[in-house]
């Protein structure tokens, strides 16, 4: 049997968070983001950066497109989405260390990160319930 902290030690390691993701992209760190929904959901709007790879592309595609030693994280739609653990469990097969981004896009775009379309990259407002707004200063 498992102890808790192994189980959470281990889930930190297959996990993350859209405010650690942000986080570390921010100080730098070299994250692939790998966006694996539609097309069509691509276009209404994903995380900056990312890389679009339908998670039943990812077997053949991954191998030409992302680096073997790269630090991956997948994402999809939302909790209630299991398309990013598909696609992670794509990306393991192929040995990569790969994360899932949980919440997905929709928690992405609730805590007020950047989103990307063809209209270039915004921000919506921080829903009260999932963080507290960030306050802005004056320049």
């Amino acid at each position: 049997m498992i102890d808790r902290r192994e189980f959470f030690a281990a889930k930190l390691a297959y996990e993350t968070d859209a405010s650690d993701l942000h986080a570390a992209r921010q100080a730098g760190e070299q994250i692939i983001v790998v966006d694996v929904r539609s097309d069509e959901a691509w276009a209404q709007g994903r995380i900056p950066g990312a890389v679009r790879i339908h998670y039943r592309e990812i077997a053949q595609r991954a191998p030409r497109e992302i680096p073997a030693d790269a630090d991956v994280v997948v994402y999809c739609w939302s909790p209630g989405c299991n398309a990013a653990a598909k696609g992670a469990l794509e990306f393991a097969k192929l040995g990569h260390r790969v994360r899932e981004l949980i919440g997905g896009f929709e928690y992405w775009v609730r805590e007020g990160y950047p989103i990307e379309n063809a209209d270039g990259v915004h921000r919506r407002p921080v829903d009260p319930l999932t963080g507290v707004p960030r306050v802005r200063t004056r320049a």
